[in-house]
């Protein structure tokens, strides 16, 4: 029988390929011997080989406007997550999407699972793609890993935007949070086993709950849930005590975009976040709108994502 999100796969990647992001060549950049990850790049940057060309071998160049990296979360994949802000945001920056460790086809036999790792994953990818300087844009597990990378690398990252995400996730924090969404783990809330644990978590992600039938959840879990026991090491790795959490001093400006419903991380948490991240920190809320608001109100959020980018001061900016 057919899998009805996998069947959607090629038509979502033809519209990213129009939009102007391209899968690398060979669909992976390798970090180490051992660890993968997936990338799409702009396809302005890939300089595929001519028949002349014997060696074969796909170049890369260096971006010629300001790169934009957008990190996703913990339910989907990068193209998936990000899939109705690429054709906004390519004609003036460019885009990288990557698949961060165990998700899509990344993958690593290093047995670091922290946000850090992650981070350093990332920026040595960005690397081999030629791209030095970037502004971040990272929705939940991916906010954490977009503030790992500034805290990591400072003089590579211009801003950040930050959507439904914390600056780390304390044991304090994790057990409010699960306290009062009703879950006795991280795993039993991000990595559902049976449709109606998937209906739960997309219950509380969205503002307005959508009604989907049973066998597009069924069909989901057996495309976007793989890596599971890798995946529940991730989780158990975000969390950090208490007496660990510091709030590291930010040269960037940091704009925390919010879903005014966002019931995983509310907007009160937003708002202490954006306190402690100092006179740096701009925060906006979308109205009607939870903690995947980048796909609830796509219009309204990439308006405001493009704002933002627009006041960032770029040396290699182009006025299109």
């Amino acid at each position: 029988m057919v899998n009805l999100v996998a069947a959607q796969k090629p038509l979502l990647y033809g519209l990213m390929k129009m939009a102007g992001v391209v899968p690398y060549t060979p669909y992976t950049v390798e970090i180490e011997p051992g660890t993968k990850m997936n990338f799409w790049v702009p396809k302005q940057t890939v300089k595929k080989p001519k028949k002349s060309d014997k060696t074969g071998v796909t170049k890369l160049e260096k971006p010629a406007k300001p790169a934009v990296l957008l990190i996703h979360g913990f339910a989907a994949e990068g193209i998936v997550t990000w899939q109705f802000q690429v054709g906004s945001l390519s004609k003036k920056y460019s885009i990288y999407i990557p698949d961060l460790l165990f998700f899509g086809g990344s993958y690593s036999d290093n047995p670091d699972r922290s946000p850090a790792f992650q981070a350093e994953c990332l920026v040595k990818a960005l690397g081999v793609l030629g791209v030095d300087k970037f502004v971040l844009v990272g929705f939940s597990y991916g906010g954490m890993v977009a503030f790992k990378i500034a805290e990591m690398y400072p003089d590579m990252v211009r801003a950040m935007v930050v959507s439904g995400s914390i600056l780390a996730m304390t044991d304090t924090i994790s057990e409010s949070n699960l306290n009062r969404l009703g879950f006795s783990s991280s795993t039993d809330l991000l990595l559902p086993t049976s449709v109606k644990g998937l209906r739960a978590l997309f219950t509380m992600a969205v503002h307005r709950p959508v009604w989907f039938p049973s066998c597009l959840f069924k069909d989901y879990l057996e495309v976007m849930f793989t890596n599971r026991k890798e995946r529940a090491e991730l989780l158990d790795a975000l969390v950090i005590s208490n007496k660990d959490a510091t709030i590291p001093r930010f040269p960037q400006r940091i704009h925390l975009l919010w879903g005014e419903g966002d019931k995983i991380f509310n907007l009160e948490v937003a708002k202490n976040m954006r306190e402690q991240l100092g006179e740096k920190a701009t925060m906006e809320s979308i109205k009607k709108a939870g903690h995947l608001v980048h796909l609830e109100r796509p219009c309204v959020y990439n308006r405001h994502l493009n704002k933002f980018l627009a006041s960032v001061p770029s040396e290699n900016k182009t006025v299109q």
